[in-house]
């Protein structure tokens, strides 16, 4: 009975583990992506942000609606500061999005015309197992 019990424990704590580690993976991967697709956003390169989102991003809003929302929220805020990693966050499931893979991303941001910002930057795995932004919020 206790090599059983201590069976079933070890069997429960690798399958945890499991998941843990694949989930670590794809958040290393979703903040790379993220740091990348903001690094075009902080460079006012706002067309290529929008070809470099996921499909669920380019099916909310066509290329101009992004542009010039994007440019009408960033500009008043002027250059970026320093952005600082706080949180990232793996799940399945968001309100109001189908489910898939994502990974919600904050960043304690501070920009020329406002110390303190919180952006939220939400990668999903596409199909083709890329990691791409399919959402984007300043606070």
């Amino acid at each position: 009975m206790k090599t059983t019990l201590r069976f079933l424990f070890l069997a429960f704590v690798l399958a945890v583990s499991g998941v843990h580690a694949a989930d670590t993976e794809a958040v290393n991967q979703a903040r790379k992506s993220a740091n990348s697709w903001l690094a075009l956003v902080d460079a006012a390169q706002y067309g290529q942000s929008w070809d470099e989102a996921a499909t669920l991003f380019k099916s909310a809003v066509t290329k101009q609606e992004w542009m010039k929302a994007v440019q009408s929220t960033r500009a008043p805020l002027g250059a970026l500061k320093s952005r600082t990693f706080k949180t990232a966050t793996f799940t399945r499931s968001l309100p109001g999005a189908p489910d898939g893979e994502y990974v919600v991303i904050q960043f304690d941001t501070r920009f020329e015309n406002k110390a303190a910002a919180v952006e939220t930057v939400t990668p999903m795995r596409q199909k083709d197992g890329a990691w791409k932004v399919s959402g984007y919020y300043i606070r």
